[in-house]
């Protein structure tokens, strides 16, 4: 990979406040199951909660490359907050690409700052691979849209203050899905319980339900039926963050793995000295590098312009699976260790395997790959 200066220092910059701040606080966030809120604040200070935004609104404008490893590097550090900051750069793109100059006047420098958080409702109970399978609804009122459904598996739920909402402007047309953005504390929008999960347990996941929740006619980002087409385009960059924080994880689990076995004596000498273990590190490493590859070159296609879904797809496919792969033998060289909280690898596991379900599970990357392969 080769980085500009630009491209090297905010990666710096980034790796040591995963390391010095994000990663000390991360078992006891995964253990109290509450978001670490003083690291969110620290990236609003270095300037990240602003990564895509443009640079007019005080925001980085970080072009895809550049995305990719600050995912990876925050990831590395805790996956919990990598997963807040790329959803609601999820939510700051929406506003950026299809959004008013006045809604993006309104919403974009304080989001840049930080607050509000975004978060990007898109998943239902009942849809969640297929999105056009979609219940909620918006009916045209006047200048006002009425929106009512509920929306599942939502990141940054709670903390959000606001939500670019999904829903079909005909209950009877799956074309019809628009965008919408909602204010989090729009009269009849409220907030489910916590769900409480295998890993990214730190991560304000939750439902939200809309029941009879009135926005004004500006706060359609898109035209009614071109919701779903946006959606798509916005996870495209989405599912390469998702496999840069993919292999973050996973470097992670290798160089914790590599220290363990340095340093854990058998049979009156390290680990490390029987091949055995060796093979397992080497593999690891292995797949670790390919994974990165991958995200970076599906980050080079879209900084080009290029039609990357399959490249993207390629990226998160892989590099998912290789975050669990890695994140197991972590704990396998770790031994009984490995089992338990006292090592960082458990969590890895717990937290690896949301990466190969979110934002696209591994087979949906697999039938993108395959469509393209057969087109």
């Amino acid at each position: 990979m080769d980085l500009s200066a630009a491209q090297r220092a905010i990666r710096d910059t980034v790796r040591e406040f995963a390391v010095e701040d994000i990663r000390p606080k991360a078992a006891d966030a995964d253990r109290e199951q509450s978001f670490p809120e003083e690291c969110w604040d620290g990236l609003a200070d270095i300037d990240i909660t602003g990564l895509t935004t443009p640079a007019e609104y005080g925001g980085f404008d970080a072009d895809k490359p550049t995305y990719a490893l600050v995912n990876e590097e925050l990831a590395y550090g805790s996956l919990a907050v990598a997963t807040a900051l790329s959803v609601h750069c999820l939510a700051t793109s929406c506003i950026a690409q299809f959004g008013s100059k006045a809604v993006q006047d309104d919403w974009l420098p304080e989001m840049v700052d930080g607050r509000p958080v975004g978060a990007f409702a898109l998943s239902e109970p009942q849809a969640g691979s297929n999105p056009r399978e979609m219940s909620t609804t918006a009916r045209r009122d006047g200048d006002e849209y009425v929106i009512n459904g509920e929306k599942q598996w939502i990141t940054n739920g709670k903390r959000s203050g606001v939500v670019i909402v999904f829903a079909k402007a005909d209950p009877d047309d799956p074309d019809s899905i628009t965008q919408f953005l909602v204010p989090k504390d729009t009269e009849g929008l409220t907030v489910g319980e916590k769900e409480d999960k295998l890993g990214l347990r730190a991560s304000d996941t939750t439902p939200l339900q809309f029941d009879g929740v009135r926005v004004p006619e500006r706060y359609q980002l898109t035209e009614e039926g071109k919701g779903l087409a946006a959606a798509l385009s916005i996870l495209t960059t989405g599912r390469v963050a998702i496999a840069a924080q993919a292999v973050g994880l996973a470097q992670s689990a290798l160089d914790e793995a590599l220290d363990y076995a340095k340093e854990r004596e058998q049979f009156d000498q390290p680990i490390s000295e029987f091949q055995t273990i060796q093979h397992k590190l080497a593999d690891m490493a292995t797949n670790v590098q390919a994974a990165r590859l991958l995200t970076w070159n599906a980050a080079q296609q879209l900084e080009r312009g290029e039609d990357a879904r399959a490249a993207a797809s390629m990226a998160k496919y892989f590099a998912s699976e290789t975050a669990v792969e890695v994140a197991n033998e972590a704990i396998q060289i770790h031994g009984g260790y490995g089992y338990t909280t006292d090592y960082p690898v458990e969590r890895f596991y717990r937290d690896a395997k949301v990466t190969t379900i979110y934002e696209g599970t591994s087979e949906i990357q697999q039938n993108i790959i395959a469509q393209d392969l057969l087109e």
